[in-house]
């Protein structure tokens, strides 16, 4: 399985408020095995959101959007996506019954509100959607087909995206292991290593910590506890898979063994 994800906000373009969302969701999917093939940042425009749901729908295997779904006037994330599938923005009526006994509720804690807010303006979705209720805030989020849409308040993301996160998982596997030594004397062994397996590697230097993280990839876990081991066994020091840990320990070499590192970690 693949996704992509969108987030939508003049604020992110901006610099305003960082994209906490988008690195949140990419981690939430990698460690469901799931490879996430894009990540895109747009506009409150709906042409521009349409535009893209409309491309990456028929892409990837589910897309997932988050952005305002509320009644202002740059809450553009519904329309978009409506466009994008061709479909009419309708009030859910499951969405609206949620809205209506949030609301209720709001009004109830709060008897000195005194201006108006209306069950459609946080209702409303793609024709045919089915309803994500939000445990956190007003506005529901929603499925159209493969397209997922969720609020943009990162404490409402999270709780919408944990209603439907069983609908992800793929078989994308991944090992962390940890260097002493500076990304470029690594080049050459996660190149080969890379060829020879056809797995994906990164590597990610931390210079305060002293240490390089890398990070290997791959659909076949077999293949990849074979890639890990040669890349133990071809690397000219020990390869730490703790990130506490002390690279200097007894596993130079890969004398540890293909079991030195077991499952997907993807700190």
């Amino acid at each position: 399985m693949n996704a992509a994800i969108v987030t939508v906000g003049n604020e992110l373009l901006a610099g305003d408020i960082e994209n906490t969302n988008a690195t949140w969701l990419a981690k939430e999917l990698t460690e469901r095995g799931v490879e996430v093939v894009r990540v895109l940042v747009v506009p409150d425009e709906e042409p521009i959101i349409a535009e893209t749901i409309r491309s990456w729908s028929e892409q990837f295997d589910a897309v997932i959007v988050t952005g305002g779904l509320g009644g202002t006037p740059d809450d553009l994330t519904m329309e978009g996506v409506a466009a994008g599938l061709d479909r009419e923005l309708v009030v859910n009526p499951v969405a609206e019954a949620d809205v209506r006994e949030t609301l209720d509720r709001i009004f109830e804690e709060n008897p000195d509100l005194d201006f108006e807010l209306r069950p459609e303006w946080y209702a409303s979705m793609p024709a045919g959607a089915t309803s994500i209720p939000n445990p956190e805030g007003l506005a529901p989020g929603c499925v159209a087909d493969n397209v997922y849409v969720l609020p943009g308040i990162p404490e409402e993301m999270r709780a919408v995206f944990g209603n439907v996160a069983e609908s992800f998982g793929g078989d994308v596997a991944t090992r962390i292991l940890y260097s002493p030594e500076p990304e470029g004397a690594l080049a050459a062994p996660l190149g080969e290593v890379a060829d020879r397996f056809g797995v994906r590697v990164g590597s990610y230097p931390n210079r305060e910590a002293g240490r390089t993280r890398l990070k290997l990839s791959g659909d076949d876990g077999g293949v990849l506890a074979d890639a890990e081991r040669w890349l133990r066994e071809h690397t000219a020091v020990a390869l730490s898979t703790d990130d506490g840990e002390n690279a200097d320990g007894e596993n130079a070499g890969g004398s540890n063994g293909p079991d030195a590192s077991t499952g997907t970690d993807n700190r």
